[in-house]
């Protein structure tokens, strides 16, 4: 294992480019080396680095060509420093958390260093050219988080190169789908579903997408045995190995330390995956980790001597010195000025990057000082104020919150004092509140004209004697419509020849063609990964989780990636990708799912539309397709075959987002529901009119947004009573929908009566009409529940019935 043997090189290498790649990995590791002393500082919260890694990623990035894709995690500084995306001033602006994209575009602030991304939207959220840079796609801690999205990167260029009516679209796009996506992930992570769901996945689709696995033997601690078959992720995936009789990956594997050898296999995994769509894996084995994981532990605690002794042989950095020597194309000496060079460039960037970082804190410090001094002189109380300014004072690097913290320590001293000095300190406070807010706390969703909470929305019309029509077809004709639209494409599990298993989709495939309506294998992380990289790329996927209960195989994709892209890039990406799932009731424990509280909440930043019927889904499909965010629709399971009116305006309807719609208008109580309770309590509002009691019915329409204009708080003003309904678990969505009403709306001023919410049971739904029944709210339960509500305020009118 000591003997390290170059590969021949196939061509011979300019001199230039060879020093010039030499200088970068000894800059990149310098700055590696510079991360974990800013940690131990203490000017730095945690780092990690690409610290023995820099040769193979300089060999990746020279097979680049503008307009490919790197979709990465936290170790490739050099690629992002080799194709001109990531600057060394950044990079250390990203570690002390600089919120100012000026300094770091890439997350601003809101990401730990080695977290990239290329900025793919202007000021106004409008798309920039992607096809004359090399795009980073934003970098993401997930293990293996990074792959599927990568999945869809690849994918977009068989969309663009295979079909000729997207040649309009393409321009800021695509070349004829000459683009490759490169990914990257450490041999560890490799253990991940899904990855190995991915790579079948890109054997199966035959995509230009080429694999990278850096293998320095170990995840943090454990050692490669223990996480891979033969100790190998190139041995272990041999089966996808292709040839002259089958498709699959073209598997390649090459020395970290091999630099003629490297640059080789990229060149070669590039052009096949470039020119004949062949994905690639490219195992790069050998590789080492001079600092060990990160700056959080010490590699010295799990590695054996000799192992360690290895690493220093075998470091890549200090094997490219060798062979450069060896091929003679420098000297000592002039390695050595570019050696000495690095470390005080290092240096450089750092000392900016930080003393830009504090320059920025120095601002706000300096208008708190102000605002001290004139407290002091009019109140003539250093006793209170004194400590404050000293403890402040003390810190070495005080950063924004330490300012808001004197801030507030300061007025709560001065309580009691109302002069000019204490209107002036709350307004600077007040400022500063706000400054962060948008520093820390912005995009959230789009901030675009283009965003979907600006479409006012359009009401069905009926004709007087409408026709009445199963819920499905109602869909069928509105997906017909939206996939005139060259971007938009469906896929999923049985949409295609079937015509998905509610046949909403029927006739579509054939009609608009199997990259329109694909059908795709049982592989749930991978169908979203196309998704959401092929929405980041300009295009408007709807992808399907057939059921909702299954959305929990992707769940890590899409809250750790697609809900969380446009915040974690301060504006500077987005993936408006859809995601069409249905749920609530139909049979059994794995098909009649409402988990709603675990998904509105691990999805901030993504709409949430619930509709009642198809007619509301065709109109949230409708608005989200023309605005720029990422959006789920769940279509009520039970109600393809249920009739519904044919709007004759469908082709126009749009549901406004976080508007809330009146079913039922009513005096005494208020019940706010949605998606398949609607049925239910609307029949529950009948008969409760039968006892004397009107009941007004709101659908919420959305949970995310949630009632946007406080039309919940306004019927809660006239009925003084209020239930929430749903079939989540208890405290899951009926307890956040009173939360928002109660807490953010300020209704519990208004009421008259305990707010109630209905909820199924505490357990999965069990099978058959019974356990629908008994398993989740019943009309029975919802008469119930308001009548009593009504019996406790009037007895004598509505007198107990039960006992």
């Amino acid at each position: 294992m000591n003997s390290f043997i170059f590969s021949n090189p196939p061509h011979s290498f300019d001199p230039a480019q060879v020093l010039e790649d030499y200088r970068l990995a000894v800059i990149s590791r310098a700055c590696s080396l510079l991360v974990r002393k800013e940690v131990f500082s203490g000017r730095a919260k945690f780092g990690i680095y690409g610290d023995g890694k820099e040769l193979c990623q300089i060999a990746l990035a020279r097979s680049m060509r503008p307009g490919d894709y790197i979709s990465g995690y936290y170790r490739d500084q050099t690629i992002g420093a080799a194709i001109g995306d990531l600057t060394w001033p950044q990079y250390f602006a990203q570690l002390y958390g600089h919120p100012d994209i000026q300094f770091d575009p890439h997350s601003g602030g809101r990401q730990m260093n080695n977290h990239h991304a290329t900025r793919w939207l202007d000021e106004d959220g409008k798309w920039l050219d992607q096809t004359s840079r090399y795009n980073t796609v934003a970098g993401i801690s997930s293990t293996a988080g990074q792959i599927p999205r990568a999945l869809g990167i690849a994918y977009a260029s068989k969309m663009y190169r295979e079909r000729a009516d997207l040649k309009d679209h393409e321009a800021l796009f695509s070349k004829q789908g000459q683009e490759v996506c490169f990914t990257t992930i450490g041999d560890a992570s490799t253990s991940e579903g899904m990855f190995l769901e991915c790579i079948n996945a890109a054997g199966v689709l035959q995509i230009p997408i080429v694999f990278s696995v850096w293998d320095d033997g170990y995840g943090i601690s454990v050692p490669i045995e223990f996480q891979t078959t033969k100790s190998s992720i190139s041995k272990a995936l041999a089966g996808y190995q292709r040839n002259e009789q089958e498709k699959g990956l073209e598997i390649i594997q090459v020395k970290a330390w091999d630099y003629p050898g490297l640059v080789a296999a990229y060149q070669k995994a590039a052009e096949l995956a470039r020119k004949d769509f062949v994905p690639c894996l490219v195992h790069v084995i050998e590789c080492t980790q001079p600092q060990g994981h990160s700056a959080s532990g010490s590699h010295e605690r799990y590695k054996s001597a000799q192992r360690l002794a290895w690493e220093l042989e075998a470091d890549c950095n200090v094997l490219f010195r060798q062979w450069v020597l060896a091929e003679n194309i420098a000297s000592e000496e002039q390695l050595k000025v570019i050696d000495d060079e690095a470390v005080v460039l290092a240096r450089k960037y750092q000392k900016e990057a930080f003393a830009a970082y504090m320059a920025s804190v120095e601002v706000d410090k300096k208008g708190f000082l102000r605002i001290a001094k004139n407290l002091l002189e009019s109140t003539n109380e250093p006793s209170l104020l004194q400590p404050i300014i000293d403890e402040l004072n003390a810190l070495p690097y005080p950063i924004f919150s330490d300012l808001v913290r004197a801030g507030r320590k300061t007025l709560r001293a001065f309580r009691f004092y109302q002069g000019p000095a204490v209107k002036l300190l709350r307004k600077w406070l007040d400022d500063l509140e706000k400054l962060n807010r948008r520093r820390f706390s912005s995009h959230q969703m789009s901030e675009s004209d283009e965003s979907p909470l600006l479409i006012q929305g359009v009401k069905p019309t009926y004709e007087k004697e409408p026709v009445l029509v199963d819920g499905r077809e109602i869909l069928n004709k509105a997906f017909s419509q939206f996939l005139e639209d060259p971007r938009v494409f469906i896929l999923g599990e049985d949409v295609g020849k079937i015509g998905d298993v509610n046949q909403t989709l029927a006739g579509l495939q054939e009609k608009f063609g199997p990259l329109k309506v694909t059908d795709t294998g049982i592989r749930e992380v991978s169908i979203v990964g196309q998704g959401i990289g092929a929405s980041m790329r300009g295009l408007r996927p709807i992808v399907e989780i057939q059921y909702l209960d299954y959305i929990f195989y992707p769940f890590p994709v899409l809250s750790d990636d697609w809900a969380c892209l446009h915040y974690r890039t301060a504006g500077g990406q987005k993936a408006p990708m859809i995601l069409r799932t249905r749920g609530h009731r139909l049979e059994g424990i794995w098909h009649s799912g409402s988990p709603m509280a675990v998904l509105i909440n691990g999805l901030r930043g993504v709409h949430f539309c619930v509709p009642r019927n198809m007619t509301q889904a065709a109109g949230m499909y409708r608005t989200l397709l023309k605005g720029d965010d990422p959006g789920i629709v769940i279509e009520c399971l039970n109600g393809y075959r249920l009739k519904e009116p044919m709007p004759s305006n469908l082709t126009e309807i749009e549901v406004p987002l976080g508007i809330p719609e009146i079913l039922r208008e009513g005096t005494d109580l208020t019940v706010v529901t949605y998606g398949s309770m609607c049925r239910i309590v609307m029949e529950a509002a009948e008969t409760l009119a039968g006892l004397g009691i009107s009941v007004e019915v709101i659908d919420a329409q959305t949970l995310l947004p949630f009632d946007r204009h406080h039309s919940i708080l306004a019927s809660i003003q006239k009925t003084h009573r209020v239930i929430f309904a749903d079939e989540d678990m208890p405290g899951g969505a009926s307890a956040y929908m009173m939360q928002e009403v109660l807490d953010n709306q300020g209704a519990f001023t208004w009421l008259e009566s305990p707010a109630v919410c209905i909820a199924a049971t505490a357990h999965r739904p069990a099978y058959s009409s019974d356990g629908d029944y008994f398993s989740k709210p019943n009309t029975e339960n919802v008469v119930d529940a308001v009548y009593e509500i009504m019996r406790e305020s009037d007895p004598s009118t509505y007198p107990a019935i039960y006992f």
